[in-house]
């Protein structure tokens, strides 16, 4: 494909809303690809499985030090709305504890009867802990073998369902993929303002 090269950013971050839709225009190297889908095809097992994107670094923990001053804070739009008007985060929500992020898993496997637990993160995958949570499901959870966000993140836009960090642009771009395909996503911790909703039939 021809490819256009810019000496900056093309437009602001985080993600305006009005260049939301340009997700769909989007995709994916061969390679890439076909990394994500031989992963998902040869490791884990059969059925459906769910997504997760854990943001827990010690860059992420100070940086959601400032989040209830920071309704707004990166891309906490995409769960919030642009104008607050979805619901308000806090630092629950940006990192979220280690009994919430099980919590949430058992739930949604149970809703999805999921096979497996893929995990993407920059620090701690939480792969015990995640696969003792799930032992009465007998669900494992999982992680590519080696560093590479780009795989990753496809292999989060193809999972059966995603829960993702409201204030994190790396689970905002899964987020966005997904949307664009109709695929169900959701955040940790968070539950939409009554009348609002989110995008991608975030319900499960």
């Amino acid at each position: 494909y021809p490819v256009l090269a810019f000496m900056g950013a093309p437009a602001s971050f985080p993600v305006q809303e009005e260049n939301l839709a340009l997700h769909s225009h989007l995709m994916w190297s061969d390679m890439v690809l076909n990394r994500a889908k031989h992963f998902i095809r040869t490791v884990l097992p059969k059925g459906p499985f769910v997504g997760i994107h854990l943001r827990n670094g010690v860059d992420w923990s100070r940086a959601c030090e400032h989040v209830e001053g920071s309704p707004l804070l990166f891309s906490a739009p995409q769960c919030a709305g642009y104008h607050g008007e979805k619901g308000s985060i806090n630092a629950e929500v940006c990192f979220p504890s280690k009994d919430t992020v099980l919590k949430q898993i058992r739930r949604v496997v149970r809703a999805l009867k999921a096979r497996a637990v893929f995990v993407a993160s920059d620090n701690n995958h939480m792969i015990t802990d995640i696969t003792e949570a799930l032992k009465l499901h007998k669900v494992q959870a999982y992680k590519y073998e080696s560093s590479n966000p780009h795989v990753d993140l496809a292999i989060l836009g193809l999972a059966n369902h995603f829960v993702g960090n409201c204030v994190s642009s790396f689970s905002a771009f899964a987020k966005r993929e997904r949307d664009v395909n109709g695929l169900s996503s959701s955040f940790w911790a968070f539950s939409p303002a009554q009348g609002g909703t989110q995008a991608g039939h975030d319900e499960l």
